[in-house]
């Protein structure tokens, strides 16, 4: 049985060699953001903003013309905590 991930990280690779970190809770959900946000402006250099869920009160803004790379990454909760 194939498992479920609790959440989906999202890795921003940005031009000037940060890197920056997000959570969606579900694809669809990053899905949604990326298609109707991000792509659409993808060579602007105006200002848009990153949704940040598990951060209350916190948000992001970027060039979307500066990231240069994304990866997302399945995020699985066990019972077993990690270090």
């Amino acid at each position: 049985m194939p498992r479920t991930p609790d959440e989906y990280a999202v890795h921003f690779f940005l031009s000037s060699g940060h890197r920056e970190e997000v959570r969606f809770t579900t694809i669809q959900e990053f899905q949604q953001w990326y298609s109707g946000e991000l792509v659409p402006k993808s060579d602007s250099n105006d200002f848009i903003n990153i949704p940040i869920k598990n951060i209350q009160g916190e948000y992001m803004v970027v060039r979307p013309s500066s990231i240069t790379a994304i990866r997302v990454e399945p995020v699985f909760a066990g019972s077993v905590e990690r270090f």
